[in-house]
């Protein structure tokens, strides 16, 4: 029989984190409490050189702002330095094959950040460089997100175990599809409020559920908004129309416009007099004002009545995006680290 260790992040070192389902329980945790170790760090001023020497490639297909930006600062906070290469601007399966990129990148940098659509990508590049890769984002999963999420959540409430968490909207997406799995992880009751014909797949479900039936806690999934939300302790949404599904822009809000999280929601939960209860949204979001270039304007997914109230803690959410990443960082190229040194 194996001996345990300690050190639940131990055994992270050198390994890749594709999906959420590549970390057990015990590592999805122990990554959440490595991250609130780091963000006091950070918070006192003390001097980073967990990742001292340490050289990350950062490869983006699609755009982004609090990927790139968190990824970026939580290397450098730690001594390390971060490579931002542009898909459009390297050979990335096009001029030369992802396996072939990978190879290359795995001579050159300790670890790779892959943001973009397949994750057949993000695989490849696991397999062929021989480094530790973790996933941004693809079109299917969302692991760096789903635990800035639950970090976010266990900080508001001071637990996990016993909440509910009402995700409302596209609930096959890449984000709710990784937030399902790590709440069951995490024990947090986990309520997917969308349309029957948005919902995740039966394999998905099934596989999230096995993980909640050993947490003690439930994966269901309900399509009556008001209903969904009663007795939540958090709201979340993403917006209607994913990167690369533009075409399916108009169909997308005529079906979701029922699910809007605006504060009549909100009321439904039944916890906003008594504030027991929080708004999140992955960003970037339409709320009641358009951006520059948008042609939509108004509301879509959220109000900006919720985004802007004091129980939304989207930009909380936003900057532990850095808190987290920084925790993956951490333990696949260290294993947990060294004890910090304090600035002079």
């Amino acid at each position: 029989m194996s001996r345990v260790t300690k050190n639940p992040i131990a055994s992270l070192q050198g390994r890749s984190l594709l999906t959420p389902h590549d970390l057990s329980d015990r590592e999805f945790l122990g990554l959440l409490k490595l991250a609130a170790q780091l963000k006091r760090k950070k918070e006192r001023g003390t001097l980073g050189t967990l990742l001292r020497g340490k050289q990350l490639a950062l490869i983006f297909e699609k755009l982004s702002t609090r990927t790139r930006c968190a990824a970026s600062v939580a290397t450098a906070d730690e001594g390390g330095r971060a490579e931002y290469l542009s898909a459009r601007e390297i050979h990335l399966g096009k001029k030369e094959s992802t396996a072939d990129t990978a190879r290359v990148l795995g001579r050159m940098f300790d670890g790779i950040l892959y943001r973009g659509y397949r994750q057949e990508t993000v695989e490849l590049l696991a397999q062929h460089s021989g480094v530790p890769v973790w996933n941004g984002l693809t079109d299917t999963e969302h692991p760096t997100q789903a635990l800035a999420d639950i970090f976010t959540v266990q900080e508001a409430f001071g637990r996990m175990r016993g909440l509910k968490l009402v995700y409302v909207g596209d609930g096959r997406n890449n984000v709710a599809s990784s937030l399902m799995v790590g709440c069951a992880m995490a024990g947090i009751n986990f309520v997917n409020c969308i349309p029957p014909e948005l919902a995740p797949t039966p394999e998905s479900l099934a596989r999230a559920s096995v993980i909640a039936r050993r947490n003690r806690c439930t994966i269901d999934v309900v399509h009556a908004p008001a209903l969904a939300v009663r007795g939540a302790h958090v709201v979340y949404t993403d917006v209607w129309v994913s990167m690369g599904e533009e075409a399916q822009e108009d169909a997308r809000i005529q079906l979701l416009r029922p699910y809007q999280v605006n504060m009549a929601l909100m009321r439904h939960t039944g916890n906003l007099q008594n504030g027991k209860v929080m708004f999140l949204h992955c960003l970037p979001a339409f709320h009641n004002h358009a951006t520059e270039t948008t042609a939509v304007s108004g509301a879509l997914e959220v109000t900006d009545e919720v985004f802007e109230a004091s129980f939304s803690k989207v930009f909380d959410l936003a900057e532990n995006r850095m808190h987290t990443m920084k925790a993956i960082f951490v333990a696949s190229l260290t294993g947990g680290g060294r004890k910090p040194r304090r600035r002079t």
